[in-house]
């Protein structure tokens, strides 16, 4: 009794306390907005804390940024603020708003700062793997086909299909790029998008490996073969770029579209649209914007669309498109009105691949671009589906070597030159020379390309690394290309940590710093895949 009387005395001891500490914060204090914020942000915290925890999603959707650092965040909501009229930092991206966040690591087993293949082959297998090779493990000799037998690793859009999910796989970049395609391919190099990359010719030995632009169309057949006895009904959506490596090297299969003289790329005289729809002639092959606007979702079984022959548009540039193609947020909206047909649930991956190419280019203006339009799509997700069955995970692959850096004011342009606190006039660096917020540690370096848009335009002008004269230079211009340290013929990956944002249920479960390879452990509890 006595230890009861002493712990309620405490408990009262240290509610007064509080009350009397609560009497220091003066009103002005409390209705500081700030403060305010912080308090009603809290709050919710709590109270998102006490909500029961439900484990079961009936549907997951993974996005991925990819090359989306942390650095990409700070400067892309930012700029997002900036646009709308407001000084930027105060604001969030969609998904930044989700109650749930982690820092991921995202080292591959052979290299501390990673590639696209072996970190998404980590968020869809739950285990590392080397640079450069797609849904296999560490046990794989890149390039050596003969080592893909039996080091295969089961991927989670595999188990979602075994399952009897729908599933679906879009991305702006080419749709067997690195990342989309650990979604569902197995290849002993990422560069294996179609039968002419293996150079068949020079290696014999390749004969008998299947590229990934041919495991994707013929993704059911494959996988009922490694595995007798499952029956799957195949990818329900798959959407992106990359429409060469699907037709052969034969002027009379040019799309309406075609950039090139021979569009396509395949040296074995197969056109894999043809074939996908005689595999599924219920399905709906489309190319450009009004064949994707016709898609009815409520009675398509399911569709491919491949809009450009190489990646899709910038974001900036899809009004240039010849045939028109649709934003990220558009192909999100439309694969979850299919694929929600399915009663059992669903899987999505969705890939914001043009982050990663802008930063390649040393274009900062068209990553963050990109990366506004992804938090677009993730909205798109969240105002489609119900919270409550609906897991959304929003992640990177891995980061760049993009900076913010200087002392810039508050709400100083982000993609401006750097003007510090109680100034009108630019800062000059040691050099007498006025510098830019934001730069890079490597790539290309300087380049004034004014209101060009196409951030690959950057590659057309000669490496100019380095510090240049920016006085004249209007650094805030899409064209704008920074200035980066060490000259390289293309800007490189970088290997800190990256974010994972959780809403749904599950989300709770994406906490602390974790290893990338627990992503896909988080969507096999979510689902239940493998009854863990």
């Amino acid at each position: 009794m006595k230890l009861q009387r002493l712990t309620l005395s405490l408990a009262v001891a240290l509610a007064a306390s509080a009350s009397a500490h609560a009497d220091m914060v003066s009103p002005d204090q409390a209705n500081n907005a700030w403060y305010s914020d912080a308090q009603t942000r809290l709050q919710a915290k709590i109270a998102e804390a006490n909500k029961p925890t439900i484990n079961q999603a009936k549907n997951v959707i993974l996005f991925v940024g990819d090359g989306m650092g942390i650095s990409t965040l700070t400067a892309s909501r930012i700029l997002q603020g900036q646009r709308a009229g407001k000084p930027g930092e105060e604001g969030y991206l969609s998904f930044e708003e989700f109650p749930y966040s982690a820092l991921v690591k995202t080292y591959n087993v052979d290299a501390q700062t990673p590639d696209s293949a072996g970190t998404m082959t980590a968020m869809m297998s739950g285990l590392k793997t080397d640079v450069g090779v797609i849904g296999v493990d560490e046990d794989i000799e890149r390039g050596n086909c003969a080592t893909v037998a039996g080091n295969e690793v089961v991927t989670a859009l595999e188990l979602a299909e075994i399952k009897g999910l729908s599933t679906g796989v879009v991305s702006t970049a080419r749709i067997t790029h690195a990342t989309p395609a650990a979604t569902y391919a197995h290849a002993a190099d990422r560069n294996w998008e179609d039968i002419s990359d293996m150079k068949v010719e020079e290696n014999p030995e390749r004969a008998n490996c299947k590229d990934i632009a041919d495991q994707l169309v013929n993704f059911e057949n494959y996988l009922e073969a490694r595995y007798p006895g499952v029956d799957v009904n195949g990818i329900e959506v798959a959407m992106g770029g990359g429409r060469r490596h699907f037709l052969p090297k034969d002027e009379a299969a040019n799309s309406a579209d075609a950039v090139s003289s021979v569009e396509g790329d395949r040296s074995d005289n197969r056109n894999l649209t043809t074939e996908w729809q005689a595999a599924y002639p219920n399905g709906t092959y489309v190319m450009d914007q009004a064949g994707f606007d016709a898609i009815n979702a409520d009675s398509t079984e399911r569709v491919l669309g491949l809009f450009n022959e190489s990646h899709m548009q910038y974001e900036a540039d899809r009004g240039n498109d010849i045939a028109g193609e649709p934003s990220i947020a558009q192909m999100t909206a439309k694969a979850i009105d299919i694929l929600d047909n399915n009663e059992k649930g669903f899987f999505l991956m969705v890939e914001s691949g043009r982050i990663d190419h802008a930063h390649h280019a040393g274009n900062a203006a068209g990553g963050l671009n990109e990366t506004i339009a992804f938090a677009q799509a993730v909205q798109a997700a969240v105002d489609n589906t119900n919270p409550e069955e609906t897991l959304i995970l929003v992640t990177a692959d891995h980061s760049h070597v993009f900076t913010i850096a200087g002392y810039p004011k508050r709400g100083n342009p982000i993609l401006g030159k750097v003007v510090g606190v109680g100034s009108t006039e630019p800062s000059l660096a040691s050099d007498s020379q006025p510098y830019t917020t934001l730069g890079y540690m490597n790539g290309r370096g300087f380049a004034d390309l004014g209101a060009e848009t196409d951030s690959d335009e950057g590659y057309n002008q000669d490496i100019n690394a380095g510090r240049q004269n920016l006085t004249n230079v209007d650094t805030t211009a899409p064209g704008y290309h920074q200035e980066s340290l060490i000259p390289s013929s293309s800007e490189t990956h970088a290997g800190e940590d990256i974010t994972l944002h959780a809403q749904g249920p599950g989300a709770h479960m994406a906490q602390g710093v974790i290893e990338q390879s627990v992503v896909f452990h988080i969507v096999n509890r979510a689902l239940g895949l493998t009854g863990e």
